[in-house]
């Protein structure tokens, strides 16, 4: 069963929401080579709970601009499983792309207009 796996902060500024977030929780933002993503520890791999990442907003705040923490599943395939979304009344809101040596990531809205990631591992992704 496809469980959540991850989540991720949309930010304008990401060195100020690191801040923020650092001075609250005291989590630990690692930056991904050549990408503008940080990877975020949020505690031990002993303890229950999950990792994140922080990535610049690609979009304003209007129709388009995520302003939420976004969580994403794992998904095996990530083509079928847009399609059986799409297919169920999802629309597109980030179109599927490549996280280096990571795998592939896409958004969509859910019928009720919430975002949710899915993410497929491929360490071949560029």
């Amino acid at each position: 069963m496809p469980r959540v796996v991850h989540f991720e902060l949309h930010a304008d500024d990401p060195d100020r929401a690191i801040a923020f977030y650092e001075k609250l929780f005291g989590w630990k933002f690692n930056r991904m080579a050549d990408y503008e993503y940080w990877l975020i520890v949020t505690g031990s791999d002993k303890e229950p709970g999950i990792n994140g990442g922080l990535i610049r907003r690609k979009h304003p705040i209007t129709a388009h601009g995520i302003m939420a923490y976004v969580c994403t599943i794992d998904v095996e395939d990530l083509d079928a499983s847009l399609a059986i979304a799409l297919a169920a009344g999802a629309t597109i809101a980030l179109d599927k792309q490549a996280i280096p040596s990571v795998g592939w990531l896409a958004y969509v809205k859910d019928t009720e207009g919430n975002v949710l990631g899915m993410h497929q591992h491929d360490p071949n992704a560029a």
